[in-house]
């Protein structure tokens, strides 16, 4: 058979085509063996742990600490200065500062330090504004802005204390600084339960203090693993977070006496306006932690009570209620002791109100169920219910005038007649919903009866003779009146042994755990 011209080319450039994928694979195959073989082809990137495999974990990290610094402002700081002290001594240590922005003016960081932003940018890769992935040590020194080392010894024997304790309870050591305020060990309890956090002084020991907190400056020594298996252990006031979280877990802090570490003894900020804005600061972002948190309430340890939440002129610390279960119990939680207080400062003053206008009251239902149970507000309770006499509303010229509408008094009370039924309500400010009900009873055949009814099982008529006489029961820090016999009055809206044996609201959405009292 003949082979014309055109299929002799044609037959020519598939073969030649073929040759040619032939030595471009062939020729990427050696490039990628190279590129197998140590220090050959394109470099090594340098590995980093990747996220949930060993971030934290001992076995992942090398000896030795990294020095973290984490709080100072950006308008005026020395971190330079403390990283340039740290390196002349100890030029091996690594050395990270970690900013929520990129700092400015910026930093004039020596070389070799890294600066880690927390704010994630869109244009860079996750583990740039994650710290733990650039400390491959086990250690971590927290030093505070200012702090300049001056000799090495220092690092040695805090490394010392800490690696002597083993993994015991005591997880921090720490040091004080050259400052003008000394560090002060305390005992730290936080209940989440409450949504407070008390400190308390702690006694100090021969080679020094073991506590849950310090307040004051210092530097901290802790294992990258316990750091980082904190929830948020970069969180401001750095401190503050540490500790809240620290004692949550049972873990301890040593401080130690003697010789104070570093040798920095200058001023941080050079002027009276500088100071005023780093106070400003740290007081929003105290309430920012301790929002948080859900931390309402901070007892320090000279006794001062500090809130946060549930003011007059903000909305109260949870929503809607439904289904009588408030939204805090889901979280095990129960009422915030900020709203406990305004609750019991609307009681009183509703109270003293009803009195001196000669309106008859007394404690209703869940309310009269704490007065029994504690003499005051039951510990998750939301409102304070009273039962007035329908005939007595015209004594006061707050419910007199309620036809319709509402009116906020000269102490910035609320008073209404209540949409959802014939009953009044006032609450705590026109922001801020707490409540005190008041339920108009009157008398039909010696049975008290009302024009309005709820769901709730107790929300039943009773005899007359429950109030005859009142009788005055101490209730929320007031002595206020309630029925004769209430161990009867409450058993008949609740059932038999309800005093003694507490339940939340409604059982069937959540369970109050008799372990958890």
């Amino acid at each position: 058979m003949r082979i014309s011209f055109c299929q002799g080319l044609l037959t020519g450039a598939i073969v030649l085509n073929l040759l040619i994928l032939y030595y471009v694979s062939r020729a990427q195959q050696q490039m990628m063996e190279k590129r197998r073989e140590p220090g050959k082809g394109a470099p090594k990137r340098a590995s980093l742990p990747i996220p949930g495999m060993g971030i934290g974990s001992s076995s992942s990290r090398g000896p030795g600490i990294t020095i973290l610094v984490r709080e100072f402002e950006d308008f005026e700081n020395y971190v330079a200065d403390v990283a340039r002290s740290f390196l002349k001594i100890r030029p091996e240590l690594p050395f990270v500062v970690v900013a929520d922005t990129l700092p400015y003016p910026p930093l004039a960081l020596p070389e070799g330090v890294r600066l880690v932003v927390l704010k994630p940018a869109p244009d860079q890769p996750p583990q740039v504004s994650r710290p733990e992935l650039y400390i491959q040590t086990e250690y971590v020194l927290v030093v505070p802005d200012g702090v300049e080392l001056d000799l090495g010894r220092q690092l040695d024997r805090l490394l010392k204390e800490l690696e002597g304790e083993g993994g015991g309870p005591v997880r921090l050591v720490a040091a004080p600084v050259l400052t003008r305020s000394a560090v002060q060990c305390l005992h730290l309890r936080v209940s989440l339960r409450e949504w407070t956090a008390t400190y308390a002084p702690a006694a100090s020991g021969s080679s020094g203090s073991v506590c849950t907190a310090l307040r004051g400056d210092a530097v901290i020594l802790i294992r990258t693993e316990d750091l980082f298996n904190l929830s948020t252990p970069l969180s401001k006031p750095l401190m503050t977070s540490i500790f809240i979280q620290t004692s949550l877990r049972g873990w301890k802090v040593k401080l130690l006496e003697g010789p104070a570490f570093g040798s920095n003894r200058r001023p941080l900020f050079s002027s009276a306006h500088n100071q005023w804005k780093v106070d400003s600061r740290l007081k929003e972002s105290t309430a920012r932690l301790f929002r948080e948190f859900g931390i309402k309430r901070v007892i320090q340890a000279e006794g001062k009570d500090q809130w946060y939440g549930c003011r007059k002129e903000t909305e109260r610390c949870f929503g809607t209620v439904l289904d009588d279960t408030p939204d805090y119990l889901y979280l095990d939680r129960w009422t915030p002791p900020c709203c406990l207080r305004a609750l019991r400062e609307t009681t009183k003053y509703v109270i003293n109100i009803l009195e001196t206008s000669g309106v008859r009251y007394w404690l209703e239902g869940g309310t009269l169920l704490g007065a029994a149970r504690h003499q005051d507000i039951i510990p998750w309770d939301y409102d304070v219910d009273l039962g007035i006499y329908l005939e007595d509303i015209p004594n006061c010229d707050y419910l007199k005038s309620l036809d319709s509408g509402s009116l906020t008094d000269a102490n910035g009370y609320v008073w209404e007649r209540a949409v959802e039924g014939n009953f009044y309500r006032v609450q705590y400010s026109e922001a801020n919903h707490l409540h005190v009900d008041l339920w108009p009873f009157y008398s039909r055949n010696g049975v008290m009866t009302k024009d309005s009814w709820t769901d709730h099982k107790q929300d039943v008529e009773f005899p007359e003779h429950f109030l005859h006489p009142l009788v005055p029961m101490q209730f929320a820090g007031i002595t206020a009146y309630a029925p004769n016999n209430h161990q009867s009055f409450l058993e008949l809206k609740f059932g038999e042994g309800v005093v003694e044996n507490p339940q939340y609201p409604n059982p069937a959405k959540k369970r109050l755990e008799k372990s958890k009292l």
